[in-house]
């Protein structure tokens, strides 16, 4: 009997999207399936659906930017049931369901040569405590066992509590994001020549994505490329 209440508290009795009965897992077969992929063709650096030859979505992430790719839009109902449970229901366990579709994503070929680490967005100390993980880790561990590619997570660090970027503006969220993200100093001599995958669970603006790429790339990283899960439709999409 407390065994059986202990699995109950441990893995939910229904998806975490449809409500529908589980075997295994927190989302069923049939919601995985219907999540919004990204359609091709596709921008083959930013990633982006895209017909234009010159991207204009390519514009918003930086020189030293290699390759962007994402899994899925959001919102979607599926997609964003996935994520809410990750972020705010406590169902960290999703992380590697999520994690192997976006080991699945297609690379560039000298991404997949090159990639040294996979480095998580970090969250802020006061925000994991609350959460009691960071799910950009979670998602990164759960690539990188499907790739072997090592986590490095303890590269970036969050040097203070910034406001939520949920309600922000484009340029709110650039502000927001500014001189947060500091390279830990004992891991310098790691970025030298480092091709590095910044990890997080949604793509928006790319304000955050680029914070912490341009802290790796300014510490000496050679190039940096950013893969998510979601990735926000724009006002053309």
């Amino acid at each position: 009997m407390m065994a059986s209440g202990l699995l109950d508290l441990l893995l939910p009795l229904s998806c975490v999207n449809c409500s529908g009965g589980m075997e295994s897992g927190l989302m069923c077969g049939a919601c995985w399936s219907r999540i919004a992929a990204l359609p091709a063709p596709r921008c083959e650096r930013c990633g982006h659906p895209s017909l234009r030859i010159d991207c204009a979505y390519c514009a918003t992430f930086p020189p030293f930017v290699r390759a962007v790719r994402s899994v899925c839009w959001v919102p979607d109902s599926a997609a964003s049931a996935a994520v809410h449970a990750l972020k705010y229901d406590g169902w960290s366990a999703i992380a590697d369901e999520i994690g192997e579709r976006m080991a699945r994503v297609a690379w560039p070929s000298d991404v997949v040569a090159e990639r040294t680490a996979l480095v998580p967005v970090p969250l802020a100390r006061v925000r994991q405590r609350e959460r009691g993980y960071n799910q950009a880790e979670l998602l990164a561990r759960a690539v990188g066992k499907r790739q072997c590619v090592p986590v490095w997570n303890d590269v970036v660090s969050r040097d203070r509590f910034n406001e939520t970027q949920t309600r922000l503006t484009p340029s709110e969220r650039s502000a927001n994001v500014h001189a947060v993200f500091r390279v830990n100093d004992a891991a310098r001599e790691r970025m030298a020549g480092a091709h590095l995958i910044v990890v997080d669970d949604v793509l928006t603006t790319g304000s955050t994505l680029n914070a912490v790429g341009g802290a790796l790339f300014d510490a000496g990283a050679r190039i940096v490329s950013y893969l998510t899960f979601g990735r926000a439709r724009s006002a053309a999409d």
